[in-house]
């Protein structure tokens, strides 16, 4: 039978922007509302700030439980409906066009002094309390000083977007509503910036910029939802994750490893998060890991482990990496090269496709392989003549789970060296205990402990500071190392949830 009354919400109806400017869904905004406390939806005097309005999704259903918990205090509609709207909810665009969207969708017209359509009848200018102004970038030495973008990039003529965003791009954000205070702010701020390269390579992360601004008005609470590579830091984010885990006020966080579980047919690598930072909280931060849209576990427990400067986010890994831990073993991030190990960049073409008698050394790259000399080879000279283990750094597949994490590791003879394709996992002083090595990465304990950390497409050195080393004189199986460590059957059915056997 045909549905003919179906009235859909036009807010999920609406397609994103970009994989940066993701539009939150009515559903996940009303998530994060319920972590705040419920007294707050009957206090008149309560105060609500989305800094980055892009559909005003957050500000209207805001709005929809103040009405209901006003109902009582301020009975005339009309009179609750002003009251909310010009002293309670407040609003800051990323763009003019979502200052229009959110307008309209919170005020019922893009112009909030259109008293004819308007829902609140009391506002005397257009823009009501949902703030747009073109800005411009402040430029020095080619890079903006607020948000790091490339002059070359974002500076423009007046008919295009800036991208440079009201919130962040100003020293003193408490000026943008007359030092205002907010008991209450929230949204979904942008999460990267384009900065003329590829999607990931190319980009500058912003929303850290975002919180850390938010946390400046010193609201009572604060909850944004954001990817969750913050966890390991890394492209500009180490201070902001070194901070946030330190942060006695961070309350809660909700951890969701599949993006579709928040935003359906999206893929943000790594996953995202929202979290609820309490101005008054003092205790352990309460985990909730999701998975396929229900509740996997929660937690209440330290942001960082012992010795650790990054955070776990599953409940379940925990147990597991301190009986790895206990044994207080070296750990692989110790050996494993930096990027570029020879110095040599991803697109490097000074290769011969055959052996000759100067190029006699093998490289290793994206695509068929081909012989350089020894000349070419600008870092760790030393390494050619040596047995390696190499891998990919980049992970092979999709983000579903369980997920295989590294590709196959490679066994280099001597004579050879490689592309920043690759890290160079170790070297080794013979064939034997290099393959006992490549074993060891198949293994589904070692790619586990990797991804306790990696949350990105790619791999670094940092990943593999949970993975100890072996005696690598005798091989290393799964059987044996869940027995080494006493890993039981329930933790070993966690394990396989994530990571999936070796093709």
């Amino acid at each position: 039978m045909i549905q003919t009354n179906y009235n859909p919400d036009v807010l999920t109806c609406l397609a994103n922007l970009s994989n940066d400017e993701v539009f939150t869904p009515p559903n996940l905004v009303n998530d994060m509302l319920d972590l705040l406390p419920a007294d707050l939806w009957r206090n008149p005097k309560a105060t609500f700030l989305d800094p980055v309005c892009k559909t005003g999704v957050f500000l209207r259903e805001i709005a929809k439980r103040l009405m209901l918990g006003l109902e009582t205090k301020i009975p005339d509609k009309q009179e609750r409906i002003n009251h909310i709207f010009k002293n309670q909810i407040y609003g800051i665009a990323i763009t003019e066009l979502t200052s229009l969207l959110s307008r309209r969708s919170v005020y019922c017209t893009k112009k909030a002094n259109h008293n004819k359509y308007a829902l609140c009848t009391d506002f005397t200018d257009e823009q009501g309390n949902i703030r747009y102004e073109r800005m411009k970038h402040t430029w020095q030495d080619g890079k903006c000083n607020f948000c790091g973008a490339s002059q070359d990039v974002y500076e423009r003529e007046d008919a295009l977007e800036t991208y440079a965003y009201n919130f962040i791009h100003t020293a003193k954000p408490e000026k943008l509503f007359n030092n205002m205070k907010f008991d209450v702010i929230v949204g979904n701020p942008p999460y990267q910036l384009s900065d003329g390269g590829g999607r990931d390579s190319g980009a500058i992360s912003l929303y850290h910029k975002f919180i850390k601004l938010a946390k400046k008005l010193n609201p009572r609470y604060l909850s944004m939802i954001v990817p969750a590579r913050w966890y390991s830091g890394g492209k500009g984010l180490d201070e902001f994750r070194d901070e946030m885990l330190k942060d006695k006020r961070l309350a809660q966080i909700h951890d969701f490893p599949e993006t579709s579980d928040c935003f359906p047919g999206l893929n943000i690598r790594g996953g995202v998060c929202y979290f609820l930072w309490d101005r008054e909280h003092k205790e352990d931060c309460t985990i909730t890991n999701y998975k396929n849209g229900s509740v996997l576990s929660t937690s209440k427990r330290p942001l960082l482990e012992p010795n650790s400067d990054v955070f776990v986010r599953y409940n379940e890994a925990i147990d597991i990496l301190r009986k790895v831990k206990k044994f207080n073993e070296k750990t692989f991030d110790e050996t494993v090269s930096a990027r570029k190990p020879f110095g040599l960049d991803s697109n490097f073409s000074g290769f011969k496709k055959n052996k000759t008698d100067n190029h006699n050394i093998l490289l290793y790259r994206f695509g068929d392989n081909g012989f350089v000399s020894e000349e070419q080879v600008l870092k760790n000279k030393h390494w050619i003549k040596e047995i390696k283990v190499l891998v990919s750094k980049a992970s092979p597949g999709g983000d579903s789970y369980p997920h295989q994490i590294i590709s196959k590791p490679i066994v280099a003879d001597k004579m050879s060296c490689s592309t920043e394709t690759y890290l160079v996992v170790g070297v080794y002083k013979n064939k034997r205990i290099a393959e006992n090595v490549a074993k060891y990465m198949h293994t589904r304990i070692f790619r586990f402990l990797m991804s306790l950390i990696k949350n990105t497409q790619n791999i670094s050195r940092g990943v593999f500071a949970f993975v100890p080393v072996q005696d690598f004189n005798e091989e290393w199986t799964d059987e044996k190392l869940f027995a080494k460590y006493g890993i039981t059957e329930s933790e070993i059915e966690f394990i396989d949830t994530l990571i999936r056997p070796m093709d």
